[in-house]
């Protein structure tokens, strides 16, 4: 769970000053308990906390698209390794790409799920400064990518269900990874993705960056956690390109149209997955839980349907995407 001396946002400053004022109560209300009848007091914690999550809900739901951005970066917001003990009843994880080493921004291995074995595959961003180094801030390089890609052909292999975690910034763009073939192994795993034969179930834990998020993106079922964003380009890198200058961050994130829920009216993501009251951050396990309950369902629906149906209706899925209709179109000689 997140630390005593939690990183705040700005716009969370209420909730933190009326739960650092429940907590006075409760502190006092133990104390009475003892010596005289706290039957008052404990009605007036009552009302506080009814106040506390109505403060939440309606704080949470006027997030605008920045903030939003800042709740999917949260320091304290649970990271793929945080998830697995709270998901699966067993993991055992798998190293190396087989080529030239153990990417730690990928951590992959085989779960159970309830009663199902998986493959599972996500981001890792770390915690501290030194995990930070080791995981490259979660953009993983070209054998992160290769590992992932292995890992699936052999959950393949064994008629495994796929899972994979979005968590990344972008994939690393240094020259090294260039020169180890960075964009040509994320165009094989999309490839190989689209086509592999078992079902895929993919979900955006925090960050959805560019390139880096569609290297292990691609599936059967794409689900965006409430308070995160998937997107062609970061909002700072899309200020520097328009405005010149990342200051104006903000306003590309509007712009952008990248949080779960227009991406779900566009079509692009099949699910949003509630997060608990305040965000993932402030209730790690109430997320996890949210998160199992999603990821048997979908496996579950998936595997009623045989192979061949799965990959027809993979392709039909991602063969709609940006398709739209004009109402009035113009013709090549300027009339309708």
């Amino acid at each position: 769970m997140p630390p005593a001396s939690e990183y705040r946002l700005p716009f969370e400053a209420p909730i933190y000053e009326m739960e650092a004022r429940l907590a006075e109560m409760e502190t006092q209300y133990a104390k009475n308990r003892a010596g005289g009848d706290p039957t008052r007091l404990a009605e007036q914690i009552r009302h506080l906390r009814r106040e506390l999550a109505a403060l939440k809900r309606e704080v949470f739901s006027q997030l605008d698209p920045w903030q939003i951005v800042q709740v999917s970066r949260h320091q304290n917001r649970p990271q793929t390794r945080d998830y697995l003990p709270l998901l699966f009843d067993e993991f055992i994880e798998l190293h190396g790409d087989r080529a030239l080493g153990d990417d730690k921004a990928i951590v992959s291995g085989l779960a159970r799920l309830d009663d199902l074995k998986v493959m599972f595959i996500g981001h890792q961003k770390g915690k501290n400064l030194a995990e930070r180094t080791a995981c490259n801030f979660g953009s993983a390089h070209p054998e992160g990518y290769r590992k992932a890609l292995v890992k699936m052909r052999l959950a393949a292999k064994f008629g495994l269900p796929i899972i994979t975690f979005i968590d990344t910034p972008g994939a690393y763009p240094g020259v090294t990874a260039e020169e180890r073939g960075q964009a040509a192994i994320i165009a094989e795993n999309l490839m190989e993705m689209s086509q592999i034969r078992t079902p895929i179930v993919c979900v955006v834990i925090g960050e959805g960056g560019s390139g880096g998020a569609l290297g292990i993106g691609i599936g059967d079922r794409l689900a965006m956690l409430e308070f995160t964003y998937y997107s062609v380009i970061s909002p700072e890198g899309c200020a520097s390109i328009l405005w010149k200058g990342s200051e104006h961050a903000p306003k590309a994130a509007a712009a952008l149209r990248m949080t779960s829920r227009d991406l779900l009216a566009f079509g692009i993501i099949d699910d949003v997955i509630t997060e608990p009251l305040g965000g993932a951050h402030k209730d790690h396990r109430a997320s996890a839980q949210g998160l199992r309950s999603y990821l048997i369902q979908a496996i579950r629906q998936l595997k009623t349907a045989t192979l061949d149906e799965l990959m027809n209706l993979r392709y039909a899925k991602y063969r709609k995407i940006g398709v739209f209709l004009e109402e009035n179109p113009v013709s090549a000689n300027g009339r309708p």
